[in-house]
Parts: C-alpha cells; structure tokens; sequence
C-alpha cells in the first residue's frame, strides 16, 4: 500500500560511494565476511550458489519498521548496496499507513500522544488548585486530536522515506516473499521483481489478532485502528489487559469515554503481579471498569448501530452489554506465515509462528531477523533497533558485539505510569529461592499531588535484589508520574552493576520522584510500615 511519500517516483540506487582506502576496507568487509562463523548456528542450505559479485544486493531488509530501517541504515554507511521492502495490509475495517512500522504509526508514537492528551485534561483540573482560572465547561475534541496525530504522523513517514533516500538504501513499497534461500520476489505497482542478496534480514513484525468469536472481524478494532479511527470511540470495551489493553483503556477514560476492560486471567502477564495488580486498581479508582475472568462469546450489531457484546465468567454465567466500541488487545501475531520461509529452508519456532535465532541469524546462516519476529525476545522498538544497527555493524563492520537482551527497560503508559528494569519478583523467587532475595518497598508522596490533593495510594516502588554481600540489584519497580524518564537512567546503572549499597549511597535530587529510589531502605522481610512519614522523611 502506497506510503504518504508515494508520490516521488522509484530510484536505483548504487552503494555508497567511499573513498581511498575506507572504499577499501568496506569492500574487503564485505567479500571476506564468512558465511557461518561467529555470527551463527547451522550450514547454509540456500536453493543455488552465487558468488558475491553476483548478487543484487548485499543485504535485503523485509519489513521497513524500526528494526529493519535501523539495519539498512547502518549497512549502508558501511558500504553495503541495501534495499527494504515495506507493505501495509489494511487492517480488516480498511485501516493502512505508511513506511515506519507499527511504533511510528499504530504505536509507541501516537499511543505516548494520546496518553499525554489524557494527562493535559487531568492537569487541566488540577491547574484550578493552583491558582489558573479556568472555566467548568472544559471539552473535548476526538477529531481534532486524531487529526494532529495522524499528521505527525504522516510528517514522520515522509522523512522516514526522504531519509533513506539521502543514506542511498532503496525503498521498494511491495511485499516480500521467498522464492528460494537467496531469492525474495516482490510485486508492486511496476509489476512483478526477483531480489537476490548475500543476506536477508527478517524484520516484518506483527499485526493483532482478533477473538474467534461470531461478529470480532466484522465490528471490532485493534490499535491499528483506534489511533485513527473516524469516529468518537464512545462507550468502549477493550479484550484484553496487556498493557496494550490497559494503556488504550487508560487514555480513552482520560479523555472523557466510558471504558472497560476484560481480562481472561491476569493483568499484564509477565510483569510484576503486585506491580500490576496496583495498575488496575489505580485505574479502577480513576473510573475504569475491569471484568475479571471472563471471556467474550459474540458481538452482535444492533439497528440502534450499538454493539451488543456478549460474554462468559469463570462460573460460566452469560452476561451482555451494548458498547459503541470492541476493540481487541489479545495480543499479536508475527507476520511470518506471509513470508513462505519454507522456500528459503528457514525454521520457525515451537508456537508456530516466531523464529529462534541465535545473535539474530535463523537456521540458514545467511538469513537474519530482528524485532517482534523473534522468539523468547522482548517486543520492544529500541530493542528492535538496537539489534539491528548491531547486526549490521557485524555483518559489514567487522564487528562482534552482540546484542544484549537482559535488563531491557520499558513503561506502560497507565493513567499513572509503570517503569521497570530487570527481573519481577517472581522471577527472582523461581531463580534465586525466597530465602536468597530481598524486596526494599516503599510508598511516597510527589510533591506536585499536595496542592490539588490528587491520591497517592498508589506511587510505590521496589527494588529486587541478592540478599547477600553488596547486595546486587535484580529489578526495580515504579509507579508514578514520568515512570518512563524515571527508570531509563536506572537502566543504565543496572547494566553496570547496581547494588543496593550504591543506590543508598547515592544522593538524591529533592524535591523529585526519582529520588525515592535512593532513599528506600525498608524491606517487605521487616514487616515494617512502608509508607513515609512526611515528603522527606
């Protein structure tokens, strides 16, 4: 589907042009990098032999999302001939966007955009404690919103595609498809094209998936639709409490609509549980309605134009509700099954759809992959780009580093934020022994929630950490304003080592949140009260 740069004609591009002895170097990168060396796993078994100067490209990047573009990118500032192949399928109610991959257009993007919407109403509330005199009849406007995201949006795809223009990667706007293990066809608007390449890089991503239930496909939504959806949302019911599903619910409360959210087992599977389960509860009491235990059974449309959505507890009672909106957040599904990787020998995972890779190389050592394809990896666009320019750094830079796929720092983007690094508390007990672990917890009181009296019941925090020695930290943890910039510069000094000694050490900044990490010093064996006695205490 045609980008919002699909005006400019294609182009052919050329590697890039070096100089003297660094034009040198690269090309000698690029016809002695081995085939299968330290960079993987098992013997190439590609379809038919073609001797390096035989190839169209260097590297083939399928997949123009976050990973993919970092990895041509990177390619080609070493010297290598690249091109990526990028294809939207609309989404079943018609939905497309352009070249960046689901984190600029269906994403992380307008998802912290929308979040911040909701943020700005509830500050606007809090400004009158602060003094500002502002009017009772404080509105909304979906549209408006929408239509300032989605033309950021459409501002960053045209970079995006001006950008690889400028760094001589060539863009193809068709889908990629194996034909055998060095062969990728593609059909766009010009007709049909054979790619070959001495590597492939598998970097396609993935689309939600919908409920098996009569009526999902025809009246539901995902968050491919919801960040442009052409209509008011309305009264909404979100399937699913992952933190897709909570963060949608999240910002639809905050700007003005009735939400509520399904969950068929646990909140935000694979995080922290009592981590989560203070996410619901803080935003239960910000209006947000949870159905625990309960799966959806239909969705019907009714002549009224609602949506009548029927569902199914634990006991198996039947109950139904009308909604203006279904959107599914039931997680995702890696778009391999397109790509017929059987041509190219390439194996697929035992849930049938992601690919096990070692450093990122599949079992054919010339075919690579990065991002929310990946087995057992997390689904995260810095990990994702990360991965990529690393990939390409070995590929055509001589280097060896590879990626680092511990201690990833992410926040969910909740009416009040969830940050963390490293490893939950459950994880720590399973691998360590509860014996062997120590949790220092603690509540605490931001400034700014004083004045307009805003609850703090839920800002908390924790640190996991070895019980013995220096006591090395395993994970932090934190609920409250800005989790996200709070818990990146953690991130770091975890990758070097943080112990519970050093972070008490440390001297924090007051007044601000941040600074709660440094001054925890209660731990949950003690039993004694965690909440603090004033705000600097």
């Amino acid at each position: 589907m045609p980008c919002w740069g699909c005006r400019a004609k294609s182009y052919n591009t050329k590697s890039v042009q070096k100089t003297g002895n660094e034009k040198n170097k690269n090309q000698s990168n690029l016809k002695n990098k081995p085939e299968n060396n330290e960079l993987g796993c098992a013997a190439n078994i590609s379809a038919k032999n073609i001797s390096a100067g035989e190839y169209d490209y260097d590297l083939v990047v399928i997949g123009g999302g976050s990973g993919g573009l970092a990895a041509a990118k990177e390619a080609t500032a070493l010297g290598a001939k690249v091109a990526v192949l990028d294809y939207v399928t609309p989404s079943p109610i018609g939905t497309k966007w352009g070249l960046g991959g689901t984190c600029v257009n269906v994403g992380c993007i307008p998802k912290k955009l929308m979040h911040q919407a909701a943020l700005l109403g509830e500050s606007i509330h809090d400004a009158k404690s602060y003094g500002w005199q502002i009017g009772d009849n404080v509105s909304h406007s979906w549209e408006s919103l929408r239509d300032a995201i989605q033309a950021h949006i459409k501002s960053v795809n045209w970079v995006t595609r001006v950008e690889l223009r400028d760094k001589k990667v060539e863009y193809i706007n068709g889908l990629g498809t194996f034909k055998d293990a060095h062969t990728v066809q593609t059909v766009t608007k010009q007709g049909e094209r054979n790619l070959t390449a001495r590597y492939f890089l598998i970097a396609v991503g993935g689309r939600p998936k919908y409920s098996n239930i009569p009526g999902a496909l025809e009246y539901g939504i995902t968050s491919d639709d919801i960040f442009s959806l052409n209509r008011v949302p309305g009264k909404t019911i979100i399937v699913g409490a992952g933190y897709i599903g909570l963060e949608c619910a999240g910002f639809l409360k905050g700007l003005g609509y009735d939400a509520t959210v399904m969950i068929r087992s646990v909140p935000l599977r694979g995080f922290d549980q009592q981590m989560a389960g203070i996410i619901v509860e803080e935003m239960r009491d910000k209006g947000v309605k949870f159905l625990h235990k309960c799966l959806p059974k239909s969705v019907e449309k009714l002549d009224s134009g609602k949506l009548k959505v029927s569902w199914v507890n634990e006991a198996s009672e039947e109950f139904n509700d009308e909604f203006d909106t279904i959107l599914f957040a039931i997680g995702r599904r890696a778009l391999t099954k397109e790509l017929n990787l059987e041509n190219a020998g390439v194996k697929i995972a035992g849930d049938g759809e992601k690919i096990d890779a070692v450093n990122e190389q599949t079992n054919v050592s010339h075919i690579f992959a990065v991002g929310d394809v990946l087995y057992k990896k997390p689904e995260l666009t810095p990990v994702a780009i990360h991965a990529g320019r690393l990939l390409a750094r070995r590929l055509f830079g001589n280097s060896t580093i590879n990626m680092d796929y511990d201690n990833v720092a992410t926040t969910i983007f909740t009416p009040l934020e969830y940050g963390c690094v490293g490893i939950s508390e459950e994880v720590a007990i399973k691998r360590y022994g509860e014996d062997n672990i120590e949790v220092y917890h603690g509540y605490y009181k931001p400034t700014e929630f004083f004045i307009p009296q805003k609850s703090i019941v839920h800002c908390y925090l924790k640190v996991v950490a070895l019980r013995e020695g220096d006591q090395k930290v395993l994970g932090l943890h934190f609920i409250g304003p800005q989790a996200g910039e709070v818990i990146q510069g953690f991130a770091a000094a975890l990758k070097c080592n943080l112990t519970v000694n050093a972070l008490m050490s440390t001297v924090g900044i007051h007044p601000t949140i941040a600074e709660e990490f440094t001054r925890i010093n209660i731990t949950k064996r003690s039993g004694k009260d965690p909440n603090p006695a004033s705000c600097c205490s």
